[in-house]
């Protein structure tokens, strides 16, 4: 009788190490429910776009030049190039300003002057993307279409600024929109980075003689360069599955641009504006699931690149 009252005690009051125990598991389970939802979408999207894969193979998918679904004719490369060029006409856009103001902001700036400006550059982040397409619409696709004409007078000797494309809805255009959208995540990875590295580096370069950019420049930078590359590689990888303000002012066109002002067609645009219609085409849901399933394993290779470059720093920075 004593037993079994111990036994239904202890069920009901466990001991301290019970619940030290039950808690490390419940944190565990919980900490690979991210990883379990990651193997899901990457299996299910497998699944749903294996009746494409059993036909044609990968290689064919990956370097096909047409895509033409009544045809039966399913080639991503037009829109895995569109991806890449507009996410690295944005990276181009961006990273200067972005590296430079999180200089300014970790190094010269004052710490008042940092609390104001910093969560206003954050805010920038939590603008939805529809409202930069919108603006993109109004604003960049006119003064784009505007400056074309400069570009081809005075630079038209080469190809990369020379298009026969009548309109403002191209690469440049995609690029500036997605430029803006990434700041806020590229300066606040760098600020942080940059504010990392210890006192003791920039004390005993100033102590030398060096000048406040020469300590920056030779002191501070090349501790902080893994991570200011981690920000970057976040910041594109927020690019390339961007797709509601891209799909707007991009152009959508599915060719293999040459200049900055031809029109591309992104693979997030293709998904957005193609799933859900004339999916009684036989394997045009299977396609558009491929496309989703490429996209998402590119972005998740640079995810886990900026995470090694991060590590790396901070391994650096212990030593």
């Amino acid at each position: 009788m004593d037993s079994k009252r111990l036994r239904s005690r202890s069920f009901l009051f466990p001991s301290r190490a019970t619940k030290d125990r039950l808690a490390s598991g419940g944190f565990f389970l919980i900490t690979l429910l991210p990883l379990i939802l990651l193997v899901a979408m990457i299996l299910a999207l497998v699944a749903r776009s294996w009746p494409i894969l059993e036909i044609k193979p990968i290689g064919e998918l990956l370097t096909g030049r047409i895509w033409k679904p009544l045809q039966g004719q399913f080639g991503f490369f037009p829109f895995i190039i569109g991806t890449f060029w507009v996410t690295v006409t944005a990276l181009v856009v961006a990273v200067p300003p972005c590296l430079l103001s999180a200089i300014y902001l970790a190094e010269y700036c004052r710490s008042h002057t940092v609390a104001i400006v910093k969560p206003l550059l954050d805010l920038l982040a939590g603008i939805p993307s529809v409202v930069y397409g919108v603006w993109g619409v109004v604003a960049i696709v006119p003064a784009v279409q505007s400056v074309k004409p400069f570009f081809s007078r005075w630079l038209g000797f080469i190809p990369f600024f020379v298009s026969d494309n009548p309109t403002g809805f191209s690469i440049l255009t995609g690029g500036i929109v997605l430029a803006v959208m990434i700041v806020p995540f590229i300066i606040a990875v760098a600020f942080e980075v940059l504010r990392a590295v210890p006192n003791d580096a920039r004390r005993a370069s100033l102590a030398l003689g060096a000048t406040r950019w020469q300590t920056i420049r030779y002191a501070v930078l090349p501790q902080s360069f893994p991570g200011i590359i981690a920000g970057v590689v976040l910041g594109a990888s927020r690019a390339l599955g961007e797709t509601m303000a891209v799909l707007m002012v991009v152009g959508n066109v599915p060719n293999i641009p040459k200049s900055i002002f031809d029109p591309a067609y992104p693979l997030p645009a293709l998904i957005a504006n193609n799933y859900g219609e004339m999916l009684s085409i036989p394997l045009y849901d299977a396609a558009l699931l491929g496309a989703a399933l490429v996209l998402l394993l590119v972005v998740l290779f640079f995810n886990i690149l900026s995470t090694l470059a991060l590590r790396h720093f901070v391994r650096r920075s212990k030593v």
